[in-house]
């Protein structure tokens, strides 16, 4: 029995658990001594206890006998097709989504390199592209993202197109901006014709925004500990700024006339959160209205801000987020279903902690929050037989 059945369900957050060796067989060699000198790389050598630990765990006939009644209660690298794809299948008919949107974990933020050693950084992205298109390329459902640093606009445009090629379902960019321009400057407009072209979304995602400055963490008193235990990930105080990136980002895109230019093109913040979606629309609105006598950008806008971010922005919130009043007060078109399997911040039950938020809301929008707004925003990367697929359909 599947965890999701009767309806249709698109994931849009899942993650591989890649092991430390996962861009070896990627990478052009002539960077393997750089890249190989990355403080995440001597951190977690290849040869270390999480590849002996997580292999180990996985080749035990006993361990592997409770994958499926497990399917939700393992996490990170004990759970089923965390990073061996001739699981991974296998894994997604247990949970019994649609399709699933796959991010990486290893290489979120591509090592926090992309402004300091751009020729590093495209190289490590390019690696990280192939080696994403090669673990999705053994079911039809698995939708590969590609990231692009936008540190330089021609290789930018250039490991766009490869990715696409490869079999990438949406380009994943930073949602901070590179030190010296905007993501919205005019020399990305080749980049955004490409996924366009291509009917491909731009996604962004957690992990590349602006972090937390540090003097937060220093308040006098012991270090808080976040939910695995450390003091590297997210806590109370950390999870405040992760959507403010994405928001002056987008917004940037928006009052620049990229999303008009491109009217086709999709994005979405993924695993970013949404409890600040509605007032970033109202904001961007009287922005918009302050500012539109003396900014031509302003006045060629198409429609308000809010109305094109219905348009063209797609947001998952988190299952502890109260969903059901953010679609009541952004629109039904923008808000996503996502697992974010197997992480831990998915939770356990995360159909059952989005249904009870959606408890009185439209039947319609509750459709579009776990199918048809992802069919949006994928276009062409999601395939048309698994849109609405017809077991899950006519049930």
């Amino acid at each position: 029995m599947a965890y999701v059945e009767n309806r249709i369900a698109h994931d849009a957050d899942s993650h591989l658990m890649e092991l430390t060796d996962c861009l070896d067989a990627f990478l052009d060699p002539k960077y393997r001594a750089a890249y190989d000198d990355l403080p995440k790389l001597k951190a977690w050598p290849r040869d270390g206890k999480l590849v002996q630990h997580a292999n180990k765990l996985h080749d035990d006939p006993e361990f592997r006998a409770g994958s499926d009644e497990n399917i939700l209660l393992r996490k990170n690298y004990e759970a089923l097709g965390s990073f061996r794809k001739s699981d991974r299948p296998r894994a997604l008919d247990l949970l019994g989504f649609s399709s699933q949107l796959i991010f990486t974990t290893w290489c979120l933020g591509n090592f926090g390199i992309d402004d300091s050693n751009p020729e590093l950084a495209y190289a490590t992205a390019r690696a990280h592209n192939r080696m994403m298109a090669d673990f999705c390329s053994v079911d039809r459902r698995f939708l590969g993202t590609g990231y692009v640093p936008l540190s330089d606009f021609d290789r930018a445009i250039k490991t766009a197109r490869e990715a696409i090629a490869l079999g990438c379902k949406a380009l994943l960019i930073p949602s901070k901006p590179p030190k010296t321009h905007s993501p919205s400057h005019i020399a990305f407009e080749p980049l955004w014709a490409v996924a366009q072209e291509a009917g491909l979304p731009i996604v962004f995602h957690v992990g590349g925004e602006e972090k937390l400055n540090s003097a937060y963490f220093n308040n006098g008193l012991p270090r808080v500990k976040d939910f695995h235990g450390g003091e590297e990930n997210f806590t109370s105080v950390s999870y405040m700024p992760i959507a403010y990136s994405v928001m002056t980002t987008l917004a940037a895109l928006i009052f620049d006339g990229v999303l008009d230019r491109f009217p086709k093109l999709k994005f979405g913040a993924i695993e970013l959160g949404a409890s600040w979606l509605p007032g970033w629309m109202r904001n961007m609105d009287s922005a918009a209205h302050a500012f539109i006598k003396n900014e031509e950008r302003l006045q060629r806008l198409s429609a308000r801000p809010s109305e094109i971010v219905r348009r063209q922005v797609r947001v998952t919130p988190y299952p502890h987020e109260d969903t059901g009043w953010i679609i009541a007060n952004s629109g039904e078109e923008v808000c996503l279903f996502s697992s974010d399997f197997p992480h831990v911040e998915g939770g356990r039950n995360p159909l059952k902690r989005f249904d009870d938020s959606l408890a009185g809301t439209g039947t319609r929008a509750v459709e579009r929050f776990y199918g048809d707004n992802f069919t949006d925003l994928m276009g062409e990367g999601l395939a048309a037989d698994l849109r609405r697929p017809k077991s899950a359909a006519a049930a």
